[in-house]
């Protein structure tokens, strides 16, 4: 790009030296300030991460090392995910987590992301874009918002805030300390019944309803005290899947119980997806009770995740 251009878009590039500095000094200077107002957020991808920085309230809470899950993002619905200028975003993203909420809660999504992102550049744009309004957070923190899209964003060198709601109140992106993250999710993320640490990872805030529905569906209408629901995807060949499905109980003796009546239940249940969820017999492990699904293609796994309302 010559001068000539240079002086026409930026005008003080082509004043004085002096000048140029000082302007170059206020740019500085603002991009200092800008990445000082900003919340602190700790890496939830630690082991010993005790809050995700995401709101309360959601129905599910994703955590997902990107390179390696890809595959699996493009069959979640954020449609956003699918976008030209997300698919950029994610190829400079490392590990991702999100959080999908109900639709009366007023948002529909939330996300924190970390990786290496062009800041000034996504600064410059949202600043020349008439669509996109400079907002303050509750907790102080700046973040800009798109009422055409409902969209709130915020973005470092390093980290990425994003938030969507469904009304026309801006969602705020930025949740400090945020939701708590269930005792054992970590340890169950990591790697649980011979499966290594799984790509992309997820928690049922509220498993009680969704696990009902599936027993009804499945002709067992059986009373279900689960009191948390993780899942771990993994990515076994091209195409093909696993899921880890861990349901948590208040003690050892209902999940003994549970185990039981779908060792039983899995002999007889003719719906494809029951048997799919029970092609291996549970392992009931204290408290726990996992489930090792049957390899599945794309299409199965969808199904899997709208029967656990992740769709």
């Amino acid at each position: 790009m010559n001068s000539n251009h240079n002086s026409r878009v930026f005008p003080a590039f082509s004043a004085s030296p002096r000048l140029r500095e000082n302007f170059l000094c206020i740019i500085i200077l603002f991009l200092m300030i800008s990445c000082q107002t900003l919340p602190k957020v700790p890496d939830v991808f630690l082991e010993d991460a005790r809050f995700v920085p995401l709101h309360s309230g959601a129905s599910f809470y994703i955590f997902a090392d990107v390179q390696q899950a890809r595959s699996i993002l493009q069959l979640l619905p954020i449609e956003e995910l699918n976008n030209r200028q997300t698919a950029q975003m994610l190829d400079r993203t490392n590990f991702f987590t999100a959080a999908l909420f109900p639709a009366e809660s007023g948002r529909r999504f939330q996300l924190a992301a970390w990786g290496n992102y062009p800041r000034s550049q996504a600064g410059m744009a949202f600043s020349f874009d008439r669509g996109w309004q400079n907002r303050r957070s509750a907790s102080g923190s700046s973040y800009w918002y798109s009422s055409a899209n409902k969209l709130s964003i915020a973005i470092t060198s390093k980290q990425a805030f994003v938030a969507a709601s469904v009304t026309n109140e801006p969602a705020d992106p930025f949740a400090v300390p945020g939701a708590e993250i269930p005792q054992g999710f970590n340890s169950f993320r990591q790697g649980s019944q011979g499966l290594p640490g799984s790509p992309l990872s997820c928690w049922m805030a509220n498993p009680g309803p969704a696990i009902a529905r599936i027993m009804n569906n499945a002709g067992l209408p059986l009373r279900f005290p689960v009191q948390q629901l993780f899942i771990n995807l993994y990515n076994m060949e091209e195409q093909q899947y696993e899921a880890l499905i861990r349901f948590q109980f208040e003690n050892a003796s209902q999940a003994r119980g549970m185990a039981s009546i779908l060792n039983l239940a899995g002999s007889f249940i003719s719906d494809t997806r029951i048997a799919m969820l029970l092609a291996n017999p549970p392992v009931h492990n204290g408290a726990n009770l996992d489930i090792r699904t049957a390899r599945l293609n794309e299409r199965e796994l969808s199904l899997l995740l709208q029967m656990f309302s992740l769709y």
